[in-house]
């Protein structure tokens, strides 16, 4: 059984800003999911991978002032995610007429010219968070028909599912985390898109001969500085990469080590300081 680390974060005063700043933190120390409360924030963190002194740290040197944050922690079985997401509230999340998102357990689901059913148990990415919502968009955005596509970092596979029903041809879908893999392959079955390939791992799972039109990498700051040159060798001119999973403040370290590896940074989409870039191979 793959459990997990709930951690209820309480944080005075429980402002928005303060709340995104601690789930971006805690992304970097191996924490998956994140459930906005009146009250500040509940975390998920795998219970193999749960470091309790990085978490602590983060909370000790949290580096906006006139915050204070205090937690507490209980071990959840990862049986219990649905459960966990129904008594959060875990609504059907709709694009306009373009995609709706809902889960198994949801009824009255409107509809929209792409239904996604997505359990999510315990693997991130249920459309709720900025970074997925601009990824969403993005997907949308685009003429994937025929097109080959990675979703790095896919977690539930919502945006390599959305991709392959946007008409992309060939999919693959990689996440690092074994939880997330398994669930990335039941929601595949879910949606009847059998076809979308899954590996687990992290870049080196990419291959020598993966060429890629477009790359979805929804992952953090760091992850992505450190793989960037693995996604731009996946990438022929003209191929496009999206990357998001973090704030505003670190679009220029990322433009800085994009344009090393021949990527030409287009365009960006921002909420509440929550940032996606756009690139296109040189």
């Amino acid at each position: 059984m793959n459990n997990y680390i709930k951690v209820c974060f309480t944080v005075t005063p429980a402002e928005e800003a303060a709340t995104d700043v601690l789930a971006a933190l805690l992304a970097e120390v191996g924490f998956e999911s994140f459930v906005p409360e009146e009250w500040g924030m509940t975390a998920y963190a795998p219970k193999a991978t749960f470091d309790q002194e990085a978490m602590e740290r983060v909370v000790n040197e949290f580096p906006l002032d006139g915050f204070s944050i205090t937690y507490d922690t209980e071990e959840i079985e990862g049986e219990d995610w649905n459960a966990e997401w129904e008594k959060n509230y875990f609504q059907p999340i709709v694009l306009g007429e373009d995609c709706v998102i809902h889960s198994t357990f949801h009824t009255d689901i409107p509809k929209a010219r792409y239904d996604i059913l997505i359990d999510p148990k315990m693997a991130f990415g249920t459309g709720y968070h900025q970074t997925t919502c601009h990824m969403l968009r993005a997907i949308l955005g685009e003429n994937m028909e025929g097109k080959s596509v990675l979703d790095m970092g896919c977690g539930t596979a919502l945006l390599a599912i959305l991709a392959r029903k946007h008409g992309a041809k060939d999919v693959v879908a990689i996440d690092i985390d074994e939880f997330a893999y398994e669930n990335a392959l039941e929601n595949i079955a879910l949606n009847g898109t059998p076809d979308i390939e899954v590996r687990l791992g992290g870049a080196e799972a990419l291959r020598e001969d993966d060429t890629f039109d477009y790359i979805i990498a929804n992952i953090n700051r760091n992850i992505l500085l450190a793989d960037m040159k693995s996604y731009a060798a996946c990438m022929r001119p003209g191929s496009v990469i999206f990357i998001s999973g973090f704030y505003t403040e670190d679009m220029e370290i990322l433009k800085e080590e994009a344009a090393r590896h021949r990527l030409r940074y287009e365009t960006f989409a921002e909420d509440n300081r929550w940032a996606m870039m756009r690139f296109v191979k040189e």
